[in-house]
């Protein structure tokens, strides 16, 4: 659970001991289909006949605790199917965007001509540029291409996971408007997002992405002309991202990289936080209300001056990468 060579150390265990295990509850698992006399888990679905409430012991209010209308088979019931009488319902001529893209991504993969690359985007386009990562990832490794060898640019409103597992030299830009999880997982590159150019309303009031954004990403850039959902930059433990605002839980968990909030922020702020660094604009003096204080401390600076020439993010991203390292894993107010 760390990117941290130096805390890797202290853990031990290897990946085929994993597999081992896993192995182990597959053999023990089959010894009680067995005795059951089951064969496949399939033919275990639905059979709260072999089921019975157990009571527990010394704790009377759990006792009263009813579960037979749970465990009741349903009248007329007794030789229906327990479990799906047909294949999943999955459309096989789904629009996958990435399908439409990777042939003109590819002479920027194979390091021939970098490229740009400009589409209309709806919401039932989900993960879009993960599969051109994977074939970089694929190729290339960890390193990625050259910086902006792949221009990406959106128009409309992104499905779900927009920008994720991004890698080196692919940059993702959005105007409209994304859904949940975007930039999961992302290790390189950047990402930008931002209203329409015709677009009558104030950024920065308006939220531009959905929850969860950059889940578990480990590098990148993630900037952002509006505000975020709950829980941004949940576990991230490498990206640089600029926003303004987020909701509830923001950088939970998290264990590296710098978040950067020029505005609002939600409850239970910096929950399990343990690494990293949070800079937040808190014009309301609402952080320290904010603020989970379990595995953090707040600290204020003065940038006043910083403020004046933060109207554009690209300015507060490079002010906040020189201060990154003077408050590790606090918030600077």
């Amino acid at each position: 659970a760390t990117q941290d060579e130096a805390l890797r150390k202290k853990f031990w265990g290897e990946p085929e001991m994993l597999v081992r295990y896993l192995f182990f509850v597959a053999e023990e698992l089959r010894e009680l289909m067995a005795e059951l006399g089951f064969r496949k888990v399939d033919e275990m679905v639905g059979r709260v006949d072999l089921l019975v409430q157990k009571t527990p012991e010394g704790h009377p209010k759990a006792g009263t605790l009813d579960l037979s209308p749970l465990l009741a088979l349903p009248e007329g019931t007794e030789h229906a199917p327990h479990v799906h009488t047909q294949e999943r319902n999955d459309d096989p001529h789904a629009d996958v965007m990435d399908d439409e893209l990777m042939p003109l991504a590819l002479p920027a993969i194979r390091l021939k001509a970098p490229v740009k690359i400009e589409r209309a985007i709806r919401n039932v386009h989900r993960t879009v540029g993960a599969r051109i990562a994977g074939e970089i990832a694929r190729i290339h490794g960890d390193e990625g291409i050259p910086d902006n060898s792949i221009e990406m640019r959106f128009t409309g409103s992104a499905g779900q996971s927009f920008g994720a597992f991004l890698v080196n030299g692919m940059h993702v830009a959005l105007d409209g408007e994304a859904n949940d999880y975007v930039g999961k997982g992302m290790h390189g590159g950047e990402l930008t997002l931002r209203p329409p150019a015709d677009a009558r309303f104030h950024a920065h009031d308006n939220v531009i992405m959905g929850n969860t954004a950059l889940y578990g990403a480990t590098g990148g850039s993630l900037f952002a002309a509006g505000q975020a959902g709950e829980r941004f930059a949940v576990r991230n433990s490498g990206a640089w991202a600029v926003v303004e605002g987020v909701g509830d839980h923001a950088c939970e968990y998290m264990t590296g990289g710098v978040v950067a909030i020029l505005g609002p922020t939600g409850r239970n702020l910096g929950a399990g936080m343990s690494g990293g660094t949070a800079f937040a604009l808190d014009l309301n003096n609402e952080l320290l209300d904010n603020m989970n204080p379990e595995m953090v401390g707040a600290t204020s600076s003065d940038v006043s001056a910083a403020c004046l020439a933060w109207n554009a993010m690209w300015s507060a991203a490079f002010a906040i990468r020189s201060a990154s390292s003077a408050v590790p894993c606090a918030f600077a107010t």
